[in-house]
C-alpha cells in the first residue's frame, strides 16, 4: 500500500527535490500544493513541477495555504499521512519591507495547516523552519537548546512563531511534530535571489555583485542532496512527539571564500560593489548537528568545494539553454 503525503511548496527549490526523491521510491502518493507566488518567476516553478505532472502518483493543488476553504477541499479529497509543510514567505531582507505579508502567509498559513491536521487526523507533521531563529547567538555553533528570542527579522519571528504553534498542536492534540532548522540551502534549482545563485549570474553577466559589509560573514551553506537525507530522515522518524532539529553542514563558509569559489567555477572575476552592513543580517550561522546525527543519522557528505561546483555545472547549463 502507497503511503501518502502531502508537501506544501512542492513547486519551490527544497519542495520540488523532495517530490523527486519521493516519487523515485516509488511507494509514494505524493499531493503538492503551491500557490507559484510571484516573489520569484512562477515559470520557474512550473519548470520544477513539469517533470511530476505525467507521473500517476502525483497529483497538484495550485492553492494559498491561507485560503482555508481552498485547503480544506485537499484533506476531503485525500487522506494523508504525513505534512511536509515547506511553503512560505522565504527571505530576511524582504520581510522587513513586507512583514503583514510575511505573518499572515507564515503564521497563519502554519495555523491553517495545522488545523486541516487537527480536523483530519493527520498524525506526522513536519515543519520547515529556518537557521535564522537563532538571531545574533553569541554562542557557537547553534545549538536546538539555544534560546531563540534575540531574532531580527520578520521573517525569524514568524519562523519561531511556526515552531512554538507546532509545539501547541504536538502538546494539544497528539500529532508528531519534527521541525527542521535549514542552514543556507543551496544546489540546483535554488531561488534566483538567494546569494550563490544571483552571485553566479551577475559574475556571468559581468555586472557587479553586492557585498553588504566587509565580506567577513560566515554561513553554514548546506547542500541540498544532504537537506533531503535529513528530511527523509525525519520522515521516517517516530521515537518521539516532538523535536526540533538543525540541519546543515555544521561548517562556517566566509562570503570572501564563496565568491572566490564561485569565481573559480565559472572562470570569471566578480565586480564587488561594496555596500553597509545589511539590516536583518546575522554575522554568522553554524549548525551544531550532533543531535540530527545521533536521533536521525544525518550524516552531510558535501563540502562547499564539491557542492559549488556542482551548482556551478548546473548553472552553466541552465544559463546555455
Amino acid at each position: 500500500m502507497k503511503r501518502k503525503a502531502l508537501i506544501t511548496g512542492g513547486a519551490g527549490f527544497i519542495g520540488s527535490h523532495l517530490v523527486d526523491l519521493l516519487l523515485k521510491e516509488g511507494n509514494w502518493d505524493v499531493t503538492v500544493v503551491d500557490n507559484f507566488d510571484e516573489f520569484y518567476s512562477p515559470e520557474i516553478k512550473q519548470a520544477n513541477v513539469n517533470p511530476h505532472l505525467e507521473n500517476p502518483n502525483y497529483r497538484l493543488y495550485k492553492t494559498d495555504i491561507c485560503d482555508l476553504e481552498g485547503l480544506k477541499k485537499v484533506f476531503q479529497e485525500n487522506q494523508f499521512e504525513l505534512i511536509v509543510h515547506l511553503a512560505a514567505l522565504a527571505g530576511v531582507r524582504p520581510s522587513i519591507l513586507r512583514p503583514r505579508a510575511y505573518a499572515r502567509v507564515n503564521v497563519e498559513g502554519t495555523v491553517n495547516l495545522l488545523e486541516m491536521a487537527k480536523e483530519f487526523g493527520i498524525r506526522k507533521f513536519i515543519f520547515g523552519s529556518s537557521s535564522s531563529v537563532y538571531g545574533i547567538n553569541c554562542k557557537v555553533p547553534f545549538s536546538e537548546d539555544d534560546k531563540i528570542s534575540l531574532t531580527i527579522s520578520p521573517y525569524a519571528s514568524t519562523k519561531a512563531a511556526g515552531e512554538l504553534l507546532c509545539h501547541t498542536y504536538s502538546h494539544l492534540y497528539g500529532i508528531k511534530m519534527i521541525c527542521l532548522r535549514f542552514f543556507t540551502v543551496y544546489g540546483a534549482r535554488q531561488r534566483p535571489d538567494l546569494a550563490i545563485h544571483k552571485f553566479s549570474r551577475l559574475i556571468w553577466e559581468g555586472k557587479p555583485i553586492p557585498m553588504f559589509g566587509d565580506g567577513t560573514t560566515k554561513r553554514d551553506y548546506t547542500y541540498i542532496e544532504d537537506i533531503l537525507q535529513g528530511v527523509r530522515a525525519a520522515i521516517d522518524y517516530d521515537k518521539s512527539q516532538y523535536e526540533i532539529f538543525n540541519l546543515g553542514e555544521s561548517r562556517t563558509v566566509e562570503l570572501r571564500y564563496l565568491i572566490n569559489l564561485l569565481e573559480e567555477n565559472l572562470g570569471k572575476k566578480a565586480i564587488i560593489e561594496q555596500l553597509p552592513p545589511q539590516p536583518g543580517d546575522v554575522p554568522i550561522t553554524f549548525a551544531d548537528i550532533s543531535k540530527a546525527r545521533k536521533l536521525l543519522g544525518y550524516n552531510p557528505q558535501t563540502p562547499i568545494e564539491k557542492g559549488i561546483k556542482e551548482f556551478t555545472d548546473w548553472f552553466k547549463e541552465v544559463v546555455s539553454v
